[in-house]
């Protein structure tokens, strides 16, 4: 049986991911049973710590939105706990609006347009993630934008986007995905904010 290439590569990033969670897990697991034993203490295990909590969270979140996504419904506690982990320290502040399940694909979209937000706000911000009636806007708003016009044009225009950047890899999946599920991409901005609609 064929694969196309954007479903073979999100089995290879949850092929990846579910591998990496295991060796995060036990490094976690391990620091929890030194603390315990009060055998280590200071800014070492703090920064050990903190270092192991942000791989598990990105690891989280990469694992929706790069992996394959099935028919998988995804509750708000779930979404939040890796939104509230990932954006902990940073400088995104990201809000999951959905009160209801949603849709795995969905959920990975929403997470794929936070990844491309991400990139047009180096500054930090806030960035909600929303739907009614069955459409979604992700929606980010930060003193200081900074909008690649060619990159966010391929978002609705694939065929116009040029080579990316490995950084930038979430321009050229989220068109794709997008096709696949039917829901054409939008982009808006204005002073202070863009959002991504699907």
């Amino acid at each position: 049986m064929g694969q196309s290439n954007h479903n073979l590569a999100s089995l290879i990033g949850s092929r990846i991911c579910h591998d990496l969670i295991s060796p995060i897990g036990a490094i976690t697991n391990g620091l929890e049973l030194l603390d315990m034993a009060g055998g280590m203490e200071g800014p070492e295990l703090e920064l050990i710590s903190d270092s192991v909590g942000n791989a598990g969270a990105r690891i989280r979140f990469f694992r929706i939105a790069y992996g394959a996504a099935g028919e998988q419904m995804l509750g708000r506690a779930e979404v939040t706990l890796v939104l509230d982990d990932v954006s902990r320290g940073g400088r995104l502040q990201l809000h999951w609006s959905p009160h209801e399940p949603q849709s795995r694909a969905c959920v990975r979209l929403a997470f794929l347009a936070i990844q491309c937000l991400e990139t047009a706000m180096p500054y930090g911000g806030n960035v909600v993630a929303a739907v009614e009636d069955g459409r979604w806007s992700v929606t980010g708003t930060s003193t200081k934008l900074n909008v690649d016009p060619a990159l966010w044009a391929g978002l609705s225009a694939p065929e116009a986007l040029a080579q990316v950047t490995p950084a930038q890899v979430q321009f050229a999946l989220m068109p794709t995905v997008a096709q696949d599920l039917d829901r054409p991409i939008s982009t808006e901005q204005a002073d202070g904010h863009i959002t991504i609609h699907f």
